[in-house]
């Protein structure tokens, strides 16, 4: 049997953590690719994280946890999950690779929009 392509790895991450995902979070999800195109992926992520200590903000929590997971799976050598050890990453990161993990959280970006708006409705 082939290996998916990143692009089929990419679905099916999405895919899976998209499942009882919430309007919020497919709404959050549809918007953050702008965030990082204006504000960077090191500041997007620290908005999900400072927005995500709150009950009610349980989906900024969600997508960031998602969005690091597979990041971490992906550049397992320059960030880690947990959100201390993936701003350092970022941080120590050279220019390249910084730019590297951002189109990536773009690509996955792209998939779990669809996804959550598939599972989650989108009327």
């Amino acid at each position: 049997m082939a290996k998916p392509t990143l692009e089929q790895q990419r679905a099916k991450d999405a895919w899976r953590k998209s499942g009882g995902c919430c309007r919020e979070y497919m709404t959050l999800a549809k918007a953050l690719p702008g965030l990082i195109m204006n504000s960077g992926l090191m500041q997007t992520m620290a908005f999900l994280h400072q927005k995500g200590g709150g009950k009610s903000s349980n989906h900024h929590r969600k997508l960031a946890e998602d969005l690091r997971s597979w990041l971490s799976e992906r550049f397992p050598g320059e960030v880690k999950e947990d959100f201390e050890e993936f701003m350092y990453g970022l941080m120590k990161a050279d220019p390249r690779t910084y730019q590297d993990i951002t189109v990536e959280a773009m690509a996955w970006l792209r998939w779990m929009r669809q996804m959550a708006a598939a599972r989650c409705g989108d009327d």
